[in-house]
Parts: C-alpha cells; sequence; structure tokens
C-alpha cells in the first residue's frame, strides 16, 4: 500500500500549522496508520511534542528535515519506515519557492491552515497562487485545501474570513475553533482525538469535515462550518 503524504503549508509563522500537523499525525497513529511526522522547521515544534509523546499512546515516527549531520544524506533522512501509512509534513515559515515544488511532490493533499487577520488572509491567498503557479499543482486535482484556525464562530470577522476564503475557489475544509485545548495537548504529547475529559469534544467534532476531504475527498458546504457545533447542538 502506498504512502499518503499530507502536507502542512504557509509561508507565515503563526498560522498553526505544527497544531494541524500533530493533531492529525495523532488521529492516524490513533488509527493504527502507522503515522510518520517529518518536521521541516528548524524550531522543531513538531520534534518536541514527539519527545513529549508518552509510550502509552500509539507511537509516531519523527523525521527531522534540518540540523542534518554531514554524512547523513538528506534523502535517507527523510525516508519514512517502509511500513509508513501515512506521512504528515510540517513545513517552516517562508519556505523558499524553488522548495515548494520538491515539498509539495506526490503529495496526496495539501492543507492552508489560515487565521482570521488581514495579514494571515494575504499570506494564504499568496501561498495558493505559489502552488497553482510555481508547484503547478492542477486546480481540479481537490489536492489543496484551506483550514479557518483559531476562529470565533459567529462573529464579524469569522463571517469576513470565510466569505472570502470561499471566493478564492478552493475548499475550505474545515473551521477549529480558538481553544486551550489545543495548548493542553501539544503540552500533553497529544492530540485533541487522545485527551480525556473536558471540552475536547467539540474539537473533535470539528475535525470530521477535514479528514473526511483528506481521507475522500469530500468537500464540506461551506455554510455547513458556520456554526459552533455546541449551539447548534443546543438550538
Amino acid at each position: 500500500m502506498d504512502v499518503r503524504k499530507v502536507v502542512i503549508l504557509n509561508p507565515k509563522g503563526g498560522s498553526g500549522k505544527t497544531t494541524l500537523a500533530t493533531n492529525l499525525v495523532a488521529y492516524y497513529a490513533l488509527q493504527g496508520l502507522l503515522p510518520a511526522l517529518l518536521d521541516m522547521d528548524s524550531q522543531g515544534s513538531s520534534t518536541r511534542w514527539i519527545g513529549k509523546r508518552s509510550g502509552e499512546w500509539p507511537r509516531v515516527h519523527g523525521l527531522k528535515g534540518f540540523g542534518l549531520p554531514s554524512n547523513v544524506t538528506r534523502s535517507f533522512a527523510l525516508r519514512p519506515p517502509p511500513e509508513t501509512r501515512r506521512l504528515v509534513v510540517d513545513t517552516p515559515a517562508g519556505l523558499p519557492r524553488d522548495e515548494l515544488r520538491e515539498i509539495t511532490r506526490d503529495a496526496h493533499r495539501i492543507l492552508v491552515p489560515v487565521m482570521p487577520s488581514d495579514i494571515d488572509i494575504h499570506a494564504a491567498t499568496r501561498c495558493i497562487a505559489d502552488l497553482l503557479l510555481v508547484a503547478k499543482i492542477p486546480r481540479p486535482d481537490n489536492r489543496i485545501a484551506v483550514v479557518a484556525n483559531r476562529v470565533k464562530p459567529n462573529t464579524l470577522v469569522f463571517r469576513s474570513l470565510m466569505r472570502f476564503l470561499t471566493s478564492l475557489q478552493i475548499p475550505v475544509v474545515g473551521v477549529l475553533r480558538d481553544t486551550q485545548n489545543y495548548v493542553r495537548a501539544f503540552e500533553a504529547g497529544v492530540g485533541v482525538h487522545e485527551m480525556k475529559g473536558g471540552t475536547q469534544g467539540r474539537d473533535v467534532e470539528q475535525w470530521e469535515t477535514l479528514l473526511a476531504w483528506i481521507e475522500e475527498g469530500q468537500v464540506p458546504v461551506p455554510e455547513d462550518l458556520w456554526s459552533d457545533p455546541e449551539e447548534s447542538r443546543s438550538a
């Protein structure tokens, strides 16, 4: 069976790439898909997360794409174990355009996280343009999608963000709320799907459309992403 490669990409720092990468790979580990997490960012946040991960949880194989010893070739260092079924790539901020094509080569899906601010919207727009024009990924291939990250639903800035994102004609496949659950999950070396107790059930629910697109290519109706699941249940 071939490895499915999911690349998390945005040239701007602080957009939530590592949050997406660590939570996605933790979900895959729970599903028994023997995932690997490739950390391309020299800040090493994903690598630190793996270091925090307890042996009681399903294993995530870590790969480092930075600080390689001189006696180790890049291709060898970036090669996942043969049993790997999912490879998640956490990319750095400010990724040079000449590296974009290499990192996205053979990617099954490419996720662009964007936060609700003008700076983030501009960065995401430029990123998508580079994917289409530099990496030459055909829009109809359904390999590129946007995730609205750290949002507060039912606010004007959120609705403005969603209207803008849908105008890009790139699927918006997930809306993740602004919550400390992701901070707590990172510190524990887990994903929200692995947390117990608390309010993470709302966050797990928000991942459903995102995972459906990654695994099955199902594009959600944008309006279905606009409301908070908790409010929908109480309505």
